[in-house]
């Protein structure tokens, strides 16, 4: 994750076993983590907002999961990327978000441009309250397409994001640009 401000490190809603105590969490639990998170005022409160950049703060999520408080200023996104080999869940806390996601499983390695079929463009709009849970290489772009309004969102992975991989898209081509470690996100 990039962002123009990023926040201090803060504590967060921990869970209370160590990683190595607990299975890996699953989709459903991150997306349980994530909607108990978005719900705690006083969190979502603590986060400072930029009027320009993102700002973030990590949390403790579950079972050893990466997990991120974000506040989106009005006209920002993230750009077309995924998670690699993690899974994920993220709910809007405050504004509204929209994902536009691709409904087809993308090779992994060995390509840099895709030509994209007809009908695998997906757009969900999701106010305070609403989010999702994703499964590994799940392509998609996050936005605040308020004129007006910050938005805040929970976010959180398992395993930790080994890497995010950045996409151009123009019309029905979707391009790689590049390929982002946890150092560059420090």
């Amino acid at each position: 994750m990039s962002a123009s401000s990023p926040a201090p490190a803060s504590p967060a809603p921990a869970s209370s076993a160590s990683a190595a105590d607990t299975a890996a969490p699953t989709q459903a639990e991150l997306l349980d983590f994530v909607r108990r998170a978005a719900a705690d005022a006083e969190l979502i409160a603590s986060l400072p907002l930029d009027p320009e950049g993102r700002t973030w703060v990590r949390l403790e999520g579950p079972g050893g999961s990466e997990a991120w408080l974000i506040g989106w200023p009005p006209g920002t996104g993230t750009g077309w990327h995924d998670h690699a080999d993690s899974v994920g869940a993220f709910v809007t806390a405050a504004g509204e978000l929209k994902e536009n996601a691709l409904a087809a499983r993308l090779p992994t390695d060995g390509w840099k441009t895709l030509e994209l079929s007809e009908g695998v463009d997906r757009e969900r709009r999701l106010p305070t309250g609403k989010g999702r849970a994703f499964g590994q290489h799940h392509v998609h772009e996050v936005l605040n397409e308020s004129a007006d309004r910050h938005a805040v969102s929970v976010h959180a992975y398992y395993p930790p994001l080994p890497q995010i991989r950045r996409y151009s898209r123009t019309g029905p081509t979707l391009r790689l640009e590049q390929v982002e470690r946890p150092q560059d996100w420090q």
